[in-house]
Order: structure tokens, then C-alpha cells, then sequence
């Protein structure tokens, strides 16, 4: 049996009512920041309870746009942690500042009680990041960031709705970035972003700059970007967005089933943490696994397509030598990197698929 990570031929199957959407698209000509794009912007909002959304054009200019926003450039440090994608660094580096890491708890995320001690009169803003959908613990970082006179931006590219007793998680710091690449719950075509505030005087900055500063067609009110999301993207994201809720309660229920078959194999196969108060929403489902190379092999063969997120944690990559960071300085990220799987968990997963897959491991520990 094969079980593919991607999901997105079985999606996509039957495509022509998004093409029906897109020749309407191209009939009116309104391919740039259009009413798709408004229609989506304020739809993602309602969806998630914040009142401003902003799409941009991808999640990594959600992040790099919210930070410059905030007034985060050139000689400002931005906590964050070593086990995320590169984008959360890369949009810190972009703005000139300089990332500071912080080990991760055994949930993935930020360890808040490691946050102080990174702090220096340099550092001006944390970028906790939501990993595979489990959102950080944004109460304590809060507690931190209002103590201490700091921004916080959150890196939510893989936690739509995810949140926190009920609060969907972009509703704490001034900003939060989220990704609609294909593999998300929540996907389009290709690239795009959205940024999430409660801030209407953030929200008219951000429209600003990801257009170029334009006010209107003749007045540039600050010298901006383009990172605009394509009305096309906005079409395909439209269709989808009442969707989004059965989408993520799938992927819930998926990874429940494995939590529950793979508690069998305590001392092979380690659950991170599971909180009753936060809404993981499982854009990957990832464990601790003993000698998991191998197991890694073992399910490849089968046609099981794991995948680790990620093997070499961002302080420990080439473009991170000028950080002068070393082994051995987050260790909690480092053994997690060195054990961690990712199974495919998205909705589109069978029943036979997913027993597939915990048989599978049940054959490599057990025979």
C-alpha cells in the first residue's frame, strides 16, 4: 500500500469548479489586489475572530512585513527558536536584525523559561513560533514580552485555526504571519500569506507596504514592497475557506487515532505533550521515535512517505556560521532532531492508510 505525504491530487481531483472561478477571474481583468483578495481577507478574519487581515505573498513576507512594521531593522536581535523552517530566520535576516535562538520544550516550541536569559538590550521583539500547528505558550511569552518592553510578531505559517482556550492564536502579539502554501491546511496554488492584527493603524501600514507604499495609484506614502497575494491565489483560497473547519477536524481526528495506537509502543515511540487548553491542528504530526533512520527506511520501503522536520536544526546550517553558535548549545532542539518523524496525517488519509502506517511500525519494533 502506498501513503503519500501529499495530499494534493486527491484534492484537486475534480478541479472545475476553481476553473469556472478563475476564467470569471479573467473575464473582469481584476488581477491585482482585487475583490477576490478583499472577499478573502475579510472571510480569513471572520473565520479566526481578529478583525484585520492582510494578504500578502507568501508566509515568509508575513513574517519579514510584520517585523518591519513593528520598527524591527538593522541592529535590533529577534528571539526565536533553532527547530523551526528557515523562513521564521530568514525574515529576521531580511530586516537587517540579527536572530537570537532559544531552545524548544519537548512540545516543539518555544521553552518560555528560557526566554530571559537571551534577552539584551539589543533584542527587540520574540518571534514564538507555532511548529506543526501546536501553538506556543503564548500567555507566558506575553508575560515576558509586557515585562520587558518587547515586541512579539508570531510565526503561525502552519497553526490556522490553532489557538489557546478558544483564542485563535495571532491574538496575542501585535502581528501574526501565516502561510497558504499547498501543504497547509488552508492552500492555494502556489505562494501566498496573510497577517493577522488587531490593529487597525498596523493593518493600514501593512497594506502599504506590501504594495509599494501606494496610496493610490499616484501618492506613495513610504517606499514599500511588492508582496501582494495574487487575486488568482485568492480565488482557489476562497473556495476552500468553508472547508477549513472539516479540514482541520479531520487532521485532529487522524492524529488522535495515531496518539491513541502509538501509546502502545511507549520506550519505542515518544508523544510529545497533548495540552487540553491548546488546539493543535496538525499541519505535520510528529513523534520521537528510537533509532528512527532506520524506521525512516523501514516506512519508505513499505511506501509509507515520512519525512523529518527538520534534520539539522537552523544554528547548526552553514548560513548560520556568522552566529557562532555550536553544537551542544541547545540540546533539547538537538535531541530532537536527532529522533523526530513526521507520518502524513492529512485529511485525505484513508482508514486502511492509517492502520497501514501503525502496523508498519508496529513491524519494525515488534517483527
Amino acid at each position: 500500500m502506498k501513503v503519500p505525504y501529499s495530499y494534493l491530487d486527491r484534492q484537486f481531483a475534480d478541479i472545475d469548479a476553481y476553473l469556472e472561478d478563475i476564467r470569471a477571474l479573467v473575464a473582469s481583468g481584476d488581477f491585482t489586489l482585487g475583490r477576490a483578495v478583499e472577499e478573502f481577507e475579510a472571510g480569513f478574519a471572520g473565520l479566526t475572530g481578529l478583525p484585520f487581515a492582510v494578504g500578502v505573498a507568501s508566509g515568509t513576507d508575513a513574517l519579514f512585513l510584520s517585523l518591519k512594521a513593528v520598527g524591527v531593522g538593522p541592529g535590533d536581535e529577534v528571539i526565536t527558536a533553532p527547530n523551526t523552517f528557515v523562513a521564521t530566520v530568514g525574515a529576521i535576516v531580511m530586516t537587517g536584525a540579527r536572530p537570537v535562538f532559544v531552545d524548544n520544550d519537548e512540545s516543539f516550541t518555544l521553552d518560555p523559561n528560557l526566554i530571559e536569559a537571551a534577552i539584551t538590550p539589543r533584542v527587540k521583539a520574540i518571534m514564538p513560533v507555532h511548529l506543526s500547528g501546536k501553538p506556543a505558550d503564548m500567555p507566558a511569552v506575553m508575560d515576558i514580552a509586557q515585562r520587558r518592553g518587547l515586541v512579539v510578531v508570531e510565526d503561525a505559517a502552519q497553526a490556522i485555526l490553532a489557538g489557546i482556550d478558544g483564542r485563535h492564536v495571532g491574538s496575542w502579539g501585535a502581528s501574526a504571519g501565516f502561510s497558504l502554501h499547498p501543504l497547509k491546511n488552508l492552500n492555494v496554488w502556489g505562494d501566498g500569506g496573510l497577517i493577522l492584527t488587531r490593529s487597525r493603524e498596523l493593518c493600514d501600514k501593512l497594506r502599504l507596504m506590501r504594495n509599494h507604499g501606494l496610496s493610490d495609484r499616484d501618492t506613495i506614502q513610504a517606499y514599500g514592497h511588492n508582496s501582494r497575494l495574487d487575486s488568482l491565489q485568492a480565488v482557489v483560497a476562497l473556495r476552500l475557506l468553508p472547508q477549513v473547519e472539516a479540514i482541520t477536524a479531520q487532521r485532529i481526528a487522524n492524529a488522535a487515532f495515531y496518539d491513541k495506537a502509538l501509546a502502545e509502543l511507549a520506550g519505542f515511540i515518544t508523544l510529545p505533550p497533548r495540552e487540553p487548553r491548546f488546539r493543535q491542528v496538525f499541519h505535520t504530526y510528529v513523534v520521537q521515535a528510537r533509532d528512527r533512520d532506520q524506521l525512516l527506511d523501514h516506512l519508505l520501503r513499505a511506501g509509507i512517505r515520512a519525512k523529518v522536520h527538520y534534520p539539522i536544526p537552523l544554528h547548526l546550517q552553514p548560513a548560520s556560521a556568522y552566529l557562532d553558535y555550536r553544537a551542544g548549545d541547545f540540546p533539547v532542539c538537538e535531541r530532537h532532531c536527532r529522533s523526530i518523524i513526521s507520518l502524513p496525517v492529512h485529511q485525505h488519509l484513508s482508514q486502511a492508510e492509517l492502520e497501514f502506517v501503525v502496523d508498519q511500525i508496529r513491524k519494525f519494533y515488534l517483527g
